[in-house]
């Protein structure tokens, strides 16, 4: 491997100019494809194999008219002043209505009054606006003219607040990636100490997510995918395409400083650094396309687009990054040497010294720092945020409010019961027996009436909890009524829907893949690490280590968006359950980028392991020559997802913290500190393999032990090449 992507860089950087050429034609290509092809399609919400999702389907075909799977407003109005019945409030609610009607994709508009939808103390009522699309799908102009309506309507004498997915507008603008790219610069600036050397991984990094979101987009219409695909994509992109390039461009200025040509010392780059990133986007590209097995689309789109990101950025690795650094030429020198003093050694050696000598004391102290961490996922609730989490600044949450304290808080998440009739039975009758066994629980506030579809053959009708929609209360309703008693007691077939009822279907599904993802991602990356490592015990030790990450991420994720610990710091307004599809979105996207830092440290030290030096001296090279680089790596990664605490949504608050948080743990604890600790520990034998299994095994040569070993890996002074740099044969760390 290392000895083929040799030779890929070392004709990258003769061919420099053409190879460069070759990716601007590739962006621009991809531009004017994209800007040619059709727009994304709405977004697949749906959940096959749910019950929610079944009844879903009920209700499209038999009650059309419906739009189950429409987007919704509801428009709540509440008098200050006297009571909304009052003829001129009347009046004024009456003809929102009519306004709220006009817009074309609206299909219809319920009247509070001929619903009935007035509290009983004749305060607050409220209009139920359907649209003939998805909310994915609504166009920016009725999202304008159903908030204009209601800005228009309210008065000192009536507050007129909205809820529902129609409100909700798709994310603008790129804050959040620019804060993220402009803290890398700085890193970058600082690890490099040149704006030249600095500025290539960020080039790239937004070329090779250029490419990624371009081609998304081209694709979006044959293959289905939806308008929100490319979001997993860039943040994760941009997040490893500059990390990878970092680790290319960190390991030529190395190469060059031991005195290699500036040719010799990109194709060594390529070889080495190269075959860590190469395999460090295998086990990210395994565990983004893994996420196919939840049986989710969306979720599998946005996995299957993130991983073709990953696939771009590793190949502008291997294949830009050393042409750019011939075309930068001398402009990018050598990496400056470092002091010989003992006391002027770089942090990462002292530090990997201090864990060697006491191997079992810098473990246990890691394990037990992550454990207290992790221990808040014990009381992990999930579920899908709604109005009641967002702050309540907002018209969502007011309305939200509004409608909890005149009708009561189950009113904000109705269940939908469907009812289908078996064999020639009535389905007037079934809903009435469903009806009758229904009402009157403890939990439930109100029945509606059912409903028959044109057929005669299903009805529906609408159940309101008396709990909050997010309540454990309102899940235990959910599964109540999906007892098989009650369906044999009424004859027919009776399915519960509603976006509660989904939730508690999305969460269920996830929680049953979780597993089976797990073994899946795990056990692939496994071997390709055996491989990587020639080593048992180290893919061992790396599997371990990246679920003490994923549980103390968890645990940092329910203590701040669960219980509200540094809220208000990190601006959490509203703590709640936290978003169901966390920790399998976890699990995925961590596991990747915890190999990536397992492959770039722990491959230096497989290459000093080789070169003959002892076991606890490997770790301490392997410090010496990538603690800086992983350092800036790391920090640049928590960077981009941390600057998603700044977006209004909380999914993406919560999945930006949570990933950062992650990392964090990951490469300063686990990476950092677990890893040397148990290499120290384990000696000779962490760098073994069992006699048979050693003959499996390919030997993909990741550490460049052939490079040194051939006649482009000897020194530019043994070469008879004009060196450039520090002396041939001097190290120094990066």
């Amino acid at each position: 491997m290392a000895t083929f992507l040799s030779r890929l860089g070392r004709f990258s950087f003769r061919r420099r100019r053409l190879v460069a050429l070759l990716w601007v034609v590739l962006l621009l290509g991809a531009g004017v494809l994209a800007g040619r092809a059709p727009a994304a399609p709405p977004n697949d919400f749906s959940m096959p194999g749910t019950e929610a999702q079944q009844a879903y389907d009920l209700l499209e075909k038999d009650f059309p008219e419906l739009k189950a799977d429409g987007a919704s407003a509801r428009v709540v109005f509440r008098a200050e002043d006297g009571k909304v019945t009052d003829p001129e409030t009347r009046g004024a609610i009456g003809e929102t209505v009519r306004a709220l009607g006009e817009d074309p994709q609206v299909a219809r508009v319920t009247d509070p009054f001929a619903t009935r939808s007035v509290s009983q103390d004749g305060t607050t009522a409220y209009a139920q606006v359907s649209y003939d699309v998805s909310a994915s799908a609504l166009a920016e102009e009725s999202r304008t003219a159903l908030r204009e309506t209601v800005q228009q309507a309210a008065s000192p004498e009536l507050a007129v607040e909205t809820g529902g997915n129609a409100v909700d507008a798709m994310a603008a603008g790129h804050s959040s990636e620019a804060l993220g790219l402009a803290v890398a610069a700085v890193v970058l600036v600082i690890t490099f100490g040149s704006l030249l050397a600095a500025g290539l991984p960020l080039l790239t990094a937004v070329l090779g997510v250029g490419i990624g979101a371009l081609t998304i987009r081209v694709l979006a219409e044959p293959l289905g995918l939806g308008s929100t695909t490319t979001s997993l994509a860039v943040m994760i992109g941009l997040a490893v395409g500059i990390d990878y390039a970092l680790f290319v461009v960190s390991r030529h200025r190395a190469e060059l400083a031991r005195g290699r040509s500036r040719e010799d010392a990109a194709a060594h780059a390529v070889g080495t650094a190269g075959s860590a990133v190469v395999f460090a986007g295998l086990t990210v590209v395994i565990a983004l396309a893994g996420l196919a097995v939840v049986g989710i689309p969306m979720l599998t789109q946005m996995g299957l687009a993130a991983a073709g990101t990953v696939v771009v950025a590793v190949l502008i690795a291997v294949t830009l990054i050393p042409a750019l650094l011939g075309l930068c030429g001398r402009r990018i020198g050598p990496a400056r040497p470092r002091r010989k003093s003992p006391r002027r050694q770089a942090m990462g050696v002292r530090w990997a010294r201090f864990v060697v000598r006491r191997p079992v004391a810098a473990l246990l102290a890691g394990a037990a720092f992550l454990g207290v961490v992790a221990v808040p996922v014990a009381s992990l609730e999930m579920g899908l945020p709604g109005d009641d989490s967002k702050p309540v600044s907002t018209t969502q949450r007011r309305a939200y409010d509004m409608i909890a304290e005149g009708f009561g808080p189950g009113y904000n998440g109705p269940l939908t019961v469907v009812v289908r009739a078996d064999g020639d039975g009535s389905a007037e009758q079934a809903a009435r027996r469903v009806t009758g066994q229904i009402d009157g629980r403890q939990d439930v506030a109100a029945v509606g009436q059912p409903r028959l579809s044109a057929s005669g053959d299903t009805a529906v009708l609408s159940v309101v909890p008396a709990a909050s929609p997010s309540s454990t209360q309102t899940a235990d309703l959910v599964h109540a009524l999906r007892e098989p008693a009650l369906a044999e007691d009424s004859d027919a077939q009776v399915l519960v829907t509603g976006t509660t009822a989904m939730n508690a279907d999305v969460s269920q599904k996830l929680s049953d893949a979780l597993v089976p993802y797990l073994a899946l991602v795990v056990g692939l990356a496994f071997v390709l690490l055996i491989a990587v490592f020639r080593s048992l015990l180290v893919p061992l030790k790396a599997a371990l280590g990246f679920l003490l990450s994923v549980l103390a991420g968890l645990g940092a994720v329910v203590a701040v968006f669960q219980w509200g610990w540094l809220g208000s710091v990190l601006g959490v307004t509203e703590p709640g359950p936290i978003v169901s599809i966390m920790p399998i979105f976890m699990v995925g996207v961590v596991f990747g980028l915890a190999m990536d830092y397992e492959v770039f440290l722990v491959t230096r030290m497989r290459e000093a392991y080789v070169h003959g030096r002892s076991p606890k001296d490997s770790v301490v090279s392997g410090f010496e020559h990538s603690a800086r680089v992983v350092t800036a790596a790391a920090v640049i990664m928590i960077s981009v997802f941390a600057a998603f605490l700044g977006s209004e949504e909380q999914i993406l608050k919560t999945i930006g913290f949570g990933l950062a948080a992650a990392v964090l743990f990951d490469a300063f604890v686990v990476r950092m500190t677990l890893v040397p600790a148990v290499l120290a520990l384990l000696g000779r034998s962490a760098w073994s393999l069992p006699g048979w299994l050693d003959r499996l095994v390919p030997d993909l040569d990741v550490e460049g032990e052939r490079l040194e070993r051939s006649p482009s890996g000897v020194t530019a002074e043994a070469s008879g090449a004009e060196p450039v740099g520090a002396a041939a044969g001097h190290v120094p760390g990066n």
